[in-house]
Protein backbone atom coordinates (compact mmCIF):
# COMPACT_ATOMS: atom_id res chain seq x y z
CA UNK A 1 0.00 0.00 0.00
CA UNK A 2 3.18 2.21 0.82
CA UNK A 3 4.46 1.63 -2.67
CA UNK A 4 0.68 2.83 -4.01
CA UNK A 5 1.10 5.85 -1.89
CA UNK A 6 4.87 6.94 -3.06
CA UNK A 7 3.59 6.15 -6.66
CA UNK A 8 0.56 8.21 -6.32
CA UNK A 9 2.72 11.21 -4.91
CA UNK A 10 5.35 11.07 -7.34
CA UNK A 11 2.68 10.86 -10.54
CA UNK A 12 0.69 13.79 -8.43
CA UNK A 13 4.25 15.96 -8.18
CA UNK A 14 5.36 15.18 -11.80
CA UNK A 15 2.09 16.33 -12.84
CA UNK A 16 1.74 19.47 -10.77
CA UNK A 17 5.55 20.39 -12.08
CA UNK A 18 4.56 19.79 -15.63
CA UNK A 19 2.06 21.85 -15.32
CA UNK A 20 3.32 25.04 -13.52
CA UNK A 21 6.08 24.90 -16.20
CA UNK A 22 3.72 25.40 -19.10
CA UNK A 23 5.38 27.91 -21.98
CA UNK A 24 4.18 31.21 -20.75
CA UNK A 25 3.94 33.59 -24.20
CA UNK A 26 5.88 37.29 -24.64
CA UNK A 27 3.78 40.01 -26.03
CA UNK A 28 6.09 41.95 -28.47
CA UNK A 29 4.47 45.73 -28.09
CA UNK A 30 5.43 46.00 -31.58
CA UNK A 31 3.46 43.32 -32.53
CA UNK A 32 0.60 44.49 -34.04
CA UNK A 33 2.44 47.57 -36.11
CA UNK A 34 3.99 47.11 -39.27
CA UNK A 35 7.72 47.48 -40.20
CA UNK A 36 9.72 50.47 -40.67
CA UNK A 37 11.14 50.29 -43.60
CA UNK A 38 12.15 53.52 -45.42
CA UNK A 39 14.05 52.05 -48.75
CA UNK A 40 12.27 51.37 -51.19
CA UNK A 41 11.88 47.32 -52.26
CA UNK A 42 13.19 46.69 -55.46
CA UNK A 43 13.69 43.63 -57.39
CA UNK A 44 17.11 43.04 -58.68
CA UNK A 45 17.93 40.57 -61.39
CA UNK A 46 22.09 41.19 -61.54
CA UNK A 47 24.24 40.06 -64.55
CA UNK A 48 21.75 39.73 -67.03
CA UNK A 49 20.72 41.44 -70.09
CA UNK A 50 16.82 40.95 -69.11
CA UNK A 51 16.23 45.00 -68.83
CA UNK A 52 18.79 46.28 -71.45
CA UNK A 53 17.45 46.56 -74.76
CA UNK A 54 18.89 44.75 -77.60
CA UNK A 55 21.85 45.73 -79.34
CA UNK A 56 21.41 47.73 -82.72
CA UNK A 57 21.75 45.64 -85.69
CA UNK A 58 22.86 42.41 -83.57
CA UNK A 59 19.72 39.90 -82.63
CA UNK A 60 20.72 37.73 -79.81
CA UNK A 61 17.88 34.87 -80.94
CA UNK A 62 18.00 34.23 -84.81
CA UNK A 63 14.38 32.25 -83.97
CA UNK A 64 16.77 29.21 -85.61
CA UNK A 65 18.30 28.25 -82.14
CA UNK A 66 21.67 28.91 -83.33
CA UNK A 67 23.56 30.95 -81.35
CA UNK A 68 24.93 33.94 -82.52
CA UNK A 69 28.48 35.16 -82.09
CA UNK A 70 29.73 37.18 -78.30
CA UNK A 71 30.34 40.33 -78.38
CA UNK A 72 32.22 42.34 -75.84
CA UNK A 73 29.97 44.63 -73.82
CA UNK A 74 29.46 46.09 -70.22
CA UNK A 75 30.60 48.76 -68.42
CA UNK A 76 34.00 50.45 -68.83
CA UNK A 77 35.53 50.46 -65.49
CA UNK A 78 38.97 51.86 -64.27
CA UNK A 79 41.18 48.61 -64.21
CA UNK A 80 44.87 50.58 -63.53
CA UNK A 81 45.36 49.15 -60.20
CA UNK A 82 44.51 45.93 -61.02
CA UNK A 83 46.85 45.90 -63.99
CA UNK A 84 49.23 47.06 -62.01
CA UNK A 85 49.23 44.19 -59.16
CA UNK A 86 48.85 41.62 -62.05
CA UNK A 87 51.96 43.31 -63.96
CA UNK A 88 54.04 43.06 -60.57
CA UNK A 89 52.76 39.04 -60.15
CA UNK A 90 53.89 38.27 -63.52
CA UNK A 91 57.15 39.45 -62.54
CA UNK A 92 57.42 37.76 -59.20
CA UNK A 93 56.48 34.75 -61.36
CA UNK A 94 58.72 34.71 -64.28
CA UNK A 95 61.15 35.39 -61.76
CA UNK A 96 60.21 31.87 -60.09
CA UNK A 97 58.01 30.29 -62.27
CA UNK A 98 57.72 27.00 -59.96
CA UNK A 99 57.12 29.12 -56.16
CA UNK A 100 53.85 28.21 -55.11
CA UNK A 101 53.14 31.32 -53.09
CA UNK A 102 54.08 33.35 -56.49
CA UNK A 103 52.26 31.38 -58.72
CA UNK A 104 49.30 31.95 -56.03
CA UNK A 105 49.90 35.49 -56.54
CA UNK A 106 48.98 35.71 -59.93
CA UNK A 107 45.94 33.72 -59.65
CA UNK A 108 44.54 36.17 -56.62
CA UNK A 109 45.40 39.37 -59.04
CA UNK A 110 43.72 37.89 -61.94
CA UNK A 111 40.56 36.97 -59.80
CA UNK A 112 40.39 40.14 -58.45
CA UNK A 113 40.38 41.98 -62.00
CA UNK A 114 38.00 39.24 -63.01
CA UNK A 115 35.84 39.89 -59.98
CA UNK A 116 35.31 43.90 -60.95
CA UNK A 117 35.11 42.68 -64.73
CA UNK A 118 31.96 40.63 -63.73
CA UNK A 119 30.33 43.16 -61.77
CA UNK A 120 31.02 45.15 -64.60
CA UNK A 121 29.40 42.84 -67.26
CA UNK A 122 32.30 42.32 -69.09
CA UNK A 123 31.61 38.75 -69.17
CA UNK A 124 34.21 38.45 -72.20
CA UNK A 125 36.87 39.70 -70.57
CA UNK A 126 36.39 37.93 -67.40
CA UNK A 127 36.12 34.85 -68.77
CA UNK A 128 39.41 35.13 -69.74
CA UNK A 129 40.58 36.44 -66.65
CA UNK A 130 39.11 33.18 -64.35
CA UNK A 131 40.32 31.09 -67.28
CA UNK A 132 44.16 32.41 -66.39
CA UNK A 133 43.20 31.82 -62.65
CA UNK A 134 42.93 28.28 -63.32
CA UNK A 135 46.16 28.69 -65.03
CA UNK A 136 47.93 29.50 -61.86
CA UNK A 137 45.89 27.76 -59.62
CA UNK A 138 44.03 24.64 -61.47
CA UNK A 139 41.94 23.78 -58.15
CA UNK A 140 40.70 27.33 -57.24
CA UNK A 141 36.62 26.62 -56.94
CA UNK A 142 35.73 30.32 -56.84
CA UNK A 143 37.51 30.69 -60.35
CA UNK A 144 35.63 27.56 -61.79
CA UNK A 145 32.59 28.49 -60.54
CA UNK A 146 32.40 32.11 -62.23
CA UNK A 147 33.29 30.03 -65.26
CA UNK A 148 30.56 28.42 -65.19
CA UNK A 149 28.18 31.39 -64.17
CA UNK A 150 29.42 33.23 -67.38
CA UNK A 151 28.87 30.10 -69.81
CA UNK A 152 25.29 30.08 -68.76
CA UNK A 153 24.91 33.43 -68.73
CA UNK A 154 25.95 33.72 -72.56
CA UNK A 155 23.94 30.10 -72.55
CA UNK A 156 20.71 31.84 -71.62
CA UNK A 157 21.12 34.97 -73.85
CA UNK A 158 21.72 31.96 -76.78
CA UNK A 159 25.05 33.58 -77.83
CA UNK A 160 28.05 31.64 -78.08
CA UNK A 161 30.83 32.58 -75.10
CA UNK A 162 34.76 33.32 -76.10
CA UNK A 163 36.94 29.85 -76.96
CA UNK A 164 40.20 29.96 -74.60
CA UNK A 165 42.49 32.73 -76.24
CA UNK A 166 39.68 34.50 -77.83
CA UNK A 167 38.98 36.96 -74.72
CA UNK A 168 38.86 40.58 -74.75
CA UNK A 169 41.19 42.93 -72.91
CA UNK A 170 38.71 45.12 -70.43
CA UNK A 171 36.92 48.06 -72.33
CA UNK A 172 38.85 51.06 -72.26
CA UNK A 173 37.81 53.28 -69.42
CA UNK A 174 37.76 57.28 -70.18
CA UNK A 175 37.81 59.86 -67.14
CA UNK A 176 35.14 62.28 -67.46
CA UNK A 177 36.07 65.66 -67.64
Amino acid sequence: MTNKLTIMGFLALAFTGCSSSAPQTVQNPNANQAPQRNEKMQSVVSHTTENQPPPAGNSSNTGTGTKTKWTQSGNPIETKEFDAEIAQAVKAQKAKPTDAAANSALADAYFKRGFALTEARQYASALGDFRRVLKYDPKNEEAKGWIDQIISIYNSINKEYPKEGEEPPPLPFKKES
